[in-house]
């Protein structure tokens, strides 16, 4: 690769040939770019049209399609396929007919879809939002027609719903959007039938006279994995929204009052053998509260939760983490993922920061003295109440504004002489997000973002301010993208410190050739993390991907992807290179519907590692590494389904070497009953990282380790209708790690090795976890939950193997049991109004 430069850090960087590479191809795509927005030739298709008509009658919503209301609506057929075969018209014995209607309360839609058999039809029970293996109806609509936020309403054969939000970034779907809504579904010989009542309250849409929303209906085969477009959707093209179609016809109809409201009471049971004076094992707790929403306007949406309560979302699942950053977990808790939409724009929100751990937990630790114990300590911090005001006005302009507090938290300490005091650990703290996102032609957007966090008393406060656009051509076939944000930290050690970050990305977005092209900046000051994640900053980064999509299937294949990629790091300050790897990818579907996923990296240069030494300025130097993968799955829709994925790494150093592997099994014994089995493994040989580092000499250590890690997760399903159900996941989650030689951290970031270290830096780790839950939707929006959590965990420094008597010691270790209820009941503002007004007129 030619002779390697020195920079002025005295670390070596990549041959400068890469760097101009990289300038190549920035300057290639500026030239590209600029060329194709002058000379445009790809025309717009014609757009797919209706024209909804007002009924006087409304239709019973049982899927019988007998009403006369439907003899007048507007009839659409012709629906067009997206996968596996891009471009098809439906053929005879699997055509759809949708009707469409609307009048004062709701628009109505009716569907018929027709088929081969009826064990074509695939109808697996299932609760809402969790679709199995089923056909699928579902209409889309977006009432201000900017292709910027839609929504998505769906229903199986056995009548289960699914709703679902849409946003222009990303081509983003929000399935924990959740609304209220009717609908009806029946199998009839070859054919089934679905019917729906989407009430205006679960919208919003414009006042205006006349209505010109964007719609689009979907039809899914199950059995064959094919996706009908009313209006065709491309695939080769980017953007969903956008390529919707058009419904007029709509008149004089007005946004309703939409207020709802839904108290809930809880009730918890825990036991945890403490077995010490003055803590209980057994705990009881009774919750209240309510969550609220509230149209402000027929554009925007009051939602707030009071006193909410989170204790039955599911268990995160935690590993052993010896990296130098922390693990970003999924966000469970409904009201911090429904409608979040334009909190996320640009990755600055991480709802997990809301009633994480304290900012002072390790506090107490540092303040207590030799006879105090540490009896308390929250390891997390509760929420009093949250709100979110969202919505877009007519002239495209969104605005976000979100607001939550939590209490101040305390840890007990307690002398040898048994006096008790408290250090606060969390002070009072507010969280607020403020967006503006304006919508511009062609599904581009500016947008400005301003989070910060308000912390009571001495303890730092944060913001952060940030700037982005989003800019598409006429066809929606290239982008440019970039933002830039601030950060500030306030009241740190009496001074305020200020960092930048900027992103600047442009490629092709549509067609069977795409690329992107990016460059990311973060200064060494920069910190997001208050109300955000980064995992590390002071770095710049380029990135090359280029990609070949074929979506007309060939003679073995319904679809072939490919693409390769280049990313270039550099630390920023002091300058010097960090990494330079490169990846290449295969996608493939057969036409038996299984699917093959390849895919190799190599980081053919060494890399200069400077976070996993824990020490500012300090540096690792990282060998030369290559790794290879394939995922393998059978067709879904089979009532066995498998999917195996093997990814094995090479690395230079110890001539070290390790691979994951995950084997995912589903069997579906009927429409009622479902099992799945996870299991994952991950051995690591003669890795090596951080270990320890010497609290005498200040020595950093490294080990030469063999690590381990098994992971099994089984789900059991049982679904008694569509709005009952019985859930069980139980996972087990083991790690452990062997040092096997110790090695000192050199200046120039090389390993010597240290025979003087007689320390133990081994690790066995165990998690156990179980969520049993048992769900009744007895009404629209209500919903009655029973839950079991079992939560173990076993942690120590002597190995222990083989796996199963390490599991047998792990499930006879103290456990928590947690036993709880929750009833939540819907109250809708214009229900009981309704209901009010026939008692007084009877």
């Amino acid at each position: 690769m030619g002779e390697k430069n020195c920079n002025k850090s005295g670390f070596h960087s990549v041959p400068g040939m890469t760097l101009k590479m990289m300038n190549f191809f920035r300057n290639l795509f500026l030239l590209f770019y600029c060329t194709t927005l002058t000379y445009q030739t790809q025309a717009d298709e014609v757009r797919r049209a209706l024209k909804a008509e007002r009924i006087f009658q409304t239709p019973r919503i049982d899927a019988i399609l007998n009403d006369t209301c439907w003899s007048s609506s507007c009839k659409v057929n012709g629906f067009t396929e997206t996968r596996p075969v891009a471009g098809r018209t439906e053929r005879d014995g699997l055509t759809t007919e949708v009707f469409i209607s609307y009048d004062d309360q709701a628009v109505y839609i009716a569907a018929c879809m027709h088929d081969i058999s009826p064990d074509s039809i695939k109808h697996e029970l299932s609760t809402r939002d969790n679709i199995g293996s089923a056909d699928l109806f579902a209409v889309f609509f977006d009432p201000y027609d900017e292709h910027q936020c839609g929504y998505g309403f769906f229903v199986t054969p056995s009548g289960v719903q699914f709703d679902a939000r849409y946003a222009s970034e990303n081509n983003a779907e929000d399935p924990s959007w959740n609304a209220v809504w009717e609908s009806a579904a029946r199998i009839d010989g070859n054919n089934w039938y679905a019917e729906m009542k989407i009430p205006y309250s679960a919208l919003r849409f414009p006042k205006k006279d006349i209505q010109t929303w964007a719609v689009n209906f979907m039809r899914t085969r199950d059995v064959s994995s094919q996706q009908f477009f009313w209006s065709k959707v491309d695939p080769a093209v980017n953007g969903f929204m956008t390529q919707w179609g058009q419904m007029s016809g709509i008149k004089d109809i007005k946004p309703p009052v939409r207020l709802s409201l839904s108290p809930y009471i809880s009730a918890y049971l825990d036991h945890y053998p403490y077995n010490t004076p003055g803590l209980k094992n057994t705990n009881t707790n009774f919750n209240g509260g309510m969550d609220l929403k509230y149209g402000i306007s027929q554009s925007f949406t009051l939602d707030m939760t009071l006193i909410p309560d989170f204790g039955q979302v599911q268990s995160d699942n935690r590993i052993l983490n010896l990296s130098p950053f922390e693990i970003r977990y999924n966000e469970n808790r409904g009201f911090f993922t429904e409608g979040t939409e334009l909190f996320n724009k640009g990755g600055f929100f991480y709802s997990r920061r809301i009633g994480n751990e304290p900012v002072n937990y390790g506090r107490p630790y540092d303040e207590a003295t030799s006879n105090e114990t540490i009896i308390k300590n929250p390891t997390e911090s509760k929420l009093l109440n949250a709100t979110k005001v969202s919505g877009r006005t007519t002239g495209g302009l969104g605005i976000g504004v979100f607001n939550a507090v939590t209490r101040p938290m305390y840890a007990t300490l307690e002398s040898s002489e048994g006096q008790e005091r408290e250090i606060e650990t969390q002070p009072l703290a507010n969280y607020n997000i403020l967006v503006l996102d304006q919508s511009l032609k062609n599904s581009s957007s500016v947008t400005l973002i301003n989070t910060n966090v308000l912390r009571n008393g001495s303890t730092y406060d944060a913001n952060l301010t940030a700037g982005m656009f989003s800019l598409n051509d006429k066809t929606n076939t290239y982008n440019i993208s970039g933002k830039a944000a601030s950060s500030s930290q306030y009241n740190v050690m009496d001074r305020t410190n200020t960092g930048y970050h900027y992103m600047l990305t442009g490629g092709k977005t549509s067609g069977k050739f795409t690329f992107t092209l990016g460059q990311y900046f973060w200064d060494d000051k920069y910190d997001p993390n208050d109300l955000g994640i980064l995992f590390n900053n002071n770095e710049i980064d380029q990135q090359v991907d280029v990609s070949y999509n074929i979506f007309k299937p060939g003679k073995f294949y319904n679809r072939n992807n490919t693409g390769v990629g280049i990313w270039y790091l550099s630390r920023y300050y002091p300058r010097s290179f960090q990494s330079f790897y490169m990846y290449v990818w295969n996608y493939t579907q057969f036409k038996n519907l299984w699917s093959l996923n390849l895919n190799a990296d190599i980081n053919p240069h060494y890399a200069n590692d400077f976070y996993e030494a824990r020490t500012p300025g300090r540096v690792y130097k990282e060998l030369p590494y290559y790794g290879f993968g394939v995922n393998l799955s059978t067709n879904y829709s089979k009532k066995y389904y498998v999917s195996l994925f093997y990814y094995v790494k090479f690395k230079d150093r110890f001539k070290g070497w390790g691979f994951d592997s995950d084997l995912y099994q589903n069997f579906r014994f009927n429409d009622h009953l479902a099992i799945s089995l996870e299991s994952m493994l991950g051995p690591r040989y003669d890795y090596a990282g951080y270990a320890s580092t010497d609290e005498i000499t200040n020595d950093i250590l490294f080990a030469q380790r063999d690590r381990k890690t098994i992971e099994n997760v089984l789900s059991v399903k049982y679904t008694f209708n569509n709005s009952m159900g019985i859930q069980l996941r139980g996972r087990h989650y083991f790690s452990n790690v062997k040092d096997k030689k110790y090695y000192t951290l050199l200046e120039d970031g090389e390993l010597a090795l240290n025979n003087l270290f007689t320390g133990n830096t081994n690790i066995n780790f165990n998690l156990f976890n179980v969520d049993m839950v048992y769900s009744w939707r007895f009404a629209p929006g209500s919903e009655f939950n029973l839950v079991w959590k079992n939560n173990i965990q076993d942690v120590g420094d002597q190995l222990i193997n083989p796996y199963f008597r390490n599991l047998d010691r792990t499930l006879a270790a103290d456990q928590l049991n947690s036993f709880s209820m929750k009833l939540l009941y819907y109250i809708d503002y214009l229900d009981v109004r309704t209901k009010l007004g026939r008692k007084k007129v009877g």
